[in-house]
């Protein structure tokens, strides 16, 4: 072969080289764009997301504004049923039953009044409903309740009355039960996923004994409260939940 045809192979061979040289690096920096720009859309998109989930949270609040029919009947102050503690945050919503088959919510309210003369032990509750579905105020919102022993600081109890040993709430008194748990949530900013809890879960207490023994009627019964805010609450501005709130302290103290 020629020395002049050598060379202008050579020369061919280095210009195949030289272009995919270039296509390479072409690729490369057009790869290198694309995962730039898929970087930054991706952050500018978690960023937004992060800021209107701060600025929702900010703004508004779900609120059941209508009170369920409560029979306000304060325990008088002692030292065995309502010694008066104060209550500067709620944290979460207990549920109990009152493992006294067939009585009344009255009944129970009694029983706790009593202990101020009894003195046999330190019990009481917030609420108690009864058989057929009212519900009576023991102890104001403000202060604690001798009721789930190391949450009794940041928690509001609700005993619930039941017909026979099974525990099971009768459809008047878990329906009552329902309406307090999610009017309570929306009130104190609760999410009935995880701050609507058994005296179960604080102290492995079989309580309330058909809820802790049925796993699946737990679970309904919290998403029963969760579909009840749902469909009865509204979005409320802070300033209006506030003043809400505000509405709620007669004299001051919250009820």
């Amino acid at each position: 072969m020629a020395a002049g045809t050598v060379q202008t192979e050579e020369r061919k061979a280095k210009r195949r080289r030289v272009r995919k040289r270039d296509i390479y690096r072409g690729l490369v920096l057009a790869f290198a764009c694309i995962g730039a720009v898929t970087v930054i859309v991706l952050l500018a998109y978690g960023i937004r997301l992060l800021a209107d989930g701060k600025a929702g949270a900010g703004t508004s609040h779900m609120l059941i504004e209508e009170r369920p029919s409560i029979d306000v009947e304060l325990l008088t102050p002692n030292e065995y049923s309502r010694p008066q503690l104060a209550l500067s945050e709620v944290k979460g919503i207990v549920i109990h039953y009152t493992a006294n088959p067939g009585t009344t919510a009255f009944q129970n309210h009694d029983y706790f009044e009593g202990l101020k003369d009894t003195g046999e032990t330190h019990a009481s509750s917030h609420f108690i409903i009864g058989l057929d579905g009212e519900i009576v105020q023991c102890i104001p919102t403000s202060e604690e309740a001798y009721a789930s022993n190391s949450r009794n600081s940041d928690t509001l109890s609700i005993e619930c009355c039941h017909g026979d040993s099974t525990g099971k709430f009768n459809d008047k008194t878990y329906d009552s039960c329902v309406e307090l748990t999610a009017w309570l949530c929306t009130r104190f900013g609760l999410d009935p996923e995880t701050d609507v809890i058994r005296h179960y879960d604080i102290t492995g207490k079989d309580c309330p004994k058909y809820y802790v023994e049925h796993e699946e009627a737990w679970t309904a019964f919290k998403s029963a409260v969760a579909a009840y805010i749902k469909s009865h609450g509204t979005k409320v501005s802070a300033e209006e939940y506030e003043q809400y709130v505000k509405s709620q302290e007669p004299g001051g103290s919250r009820q």
